[in-house]
């Protein structure tokens, strides 16, 4: 029954439609002939692409022991990834393309615009887009009615990337390499502020200990009666500042070692600091592309043409039930 009642459905739509043929007909023609003209006024967009795989995050590394994986030659992998897809999406990068290529006359957006903003982000999302393969690389797909602007944008945020990770990188590694530098430079003042007391006992005639326990046997061997008190008052003076010298020829042992020690430390924070990282592998390149991305003129005509038709039959469905209704009444 209910078999009956869909096939008595069917064909009475069949027959409206018929009926009705002459009317959809001008409404789909009339659909037709404006989506062809809009379709037409559309501004085209070219698409350049450019392809990169992220690399292993690295850095130069002054320690023996050297992480394998951290290798400059490694490509990343998934979190590597999903980190520069964030960078590429993120303001950092928006910023400098909308400031080097003058995007907001370029989108015809008024500079006294209060939306200015607003209307910038929206054109910079419907033409720059950042996505993962499945094969871990990242895809910039850049569209734009100039297409050699197109792949000039590309490629330029392609060399962006390690500009912005690295101003990244160097907001944290820059704090931590000035306070490495200001312990070096305290730890190199005091260790310099010893030897000018070394120098200024040494100045006077205080020796080392080695040197000191030589001075007695100087002492016995003298037969000069001036050389005897020249080493007796050496020696009297290294008894009063002897210990006084040990100590610091102790501290500034001591001092060398750990700026030695330190110095690793230094030289790798001033490396984390101011070098400047390759961070990604360019697989592809952006060329200027030859032929249109959007729109797809054919596509957008078939489909308004049918959601013409489409409207025109429910139209006249419903202008044919009321006055139905109308009769009844």
């Amino acid at each position: 029954m209910e078999n009956l009642n869909l096939n008595k459905e069917r064909n009475n739509l069949i027959q409206f439609i018929w009926a009705q043929r002459k009317s959809l007909l001008i409404i789909t023609g009339i659909v037709f002939v404006i989506s062809t003209i809009v379709s037409l006024l559309i501004t085209p967009l070219f698409l350049s692409t450019a392809i990169v795989f992220p690399a292993a995050s690295s850095n130069v590394s002054f320690s023996d022991q050297r992480n394998v994986k951290a290798a400059a030659m490694d490509f990343g992998e998934e979190e590597q990834a999903e980190q520069l897809v964030q960078i590429l999406q993120s303001s950092r990068i928006r910023d400098k393309v909308v400031s080097k290529f003058n995007l907001l006359e370029h989108y015809e957006i008024a500079e006294n615009d209060k939306n200015k903003y607003y209307k910038l982000n929206n054109e910079y999302i419907s033409h720059f887009d950042f996505t993962r393969t499945r094969y871990g690389s990242i895809q910039i797909d850049v569209l734009d009615k100039d297409p050699e602007l197109a792949a000039k944008m590309a490629n330029s945020i392609v060399d962006l990337i390690d500009t912005v990770k690295n101003d990244m990188i160097r907001e944290r590694t820059k704090p931590a390499f000035e306070i490495n530098k200001r312990k070096m430079l305290q730890m190199l003042h005091d260790r310099d502020s010893v030897l000018n007391l070394l120098d200024s006992l040494s100045g006077i005639g205080v020796v080392s200990l080695a040197v000191r326990s030589n001075l007695f046997q100087a002492l016995v061997d003298s037969k000069n009666s001036q050389e005897k008190i020249t080493i007796k008052e050496n020696l009297a003076l290294n008894t009063k500042y002897g210990s006084q010298y040990d100590a610091l020829e102790h501290m500034r042992n001591e001092m060398i070692i750990k700026i030695e020690d330190f110095r690793v430390s230094y030289e790798q924070a001033e490396s984390d600091a101011n070098a400047n990282f390759n961070h990604k592998f360019v697989v592809e390149k952006a060329v200027k592309a030859d032929k249109k991305e959007k729109p797809k003129r054919m596509i957008i005509v078939l489909v308004a043409s049918l959601g013409g038709f489409i409207f025109g039959v429910l139209f006249l469905l419903i202008r044919q039930r009321i006055q139905e209704l109308k009769l009844q009444v």
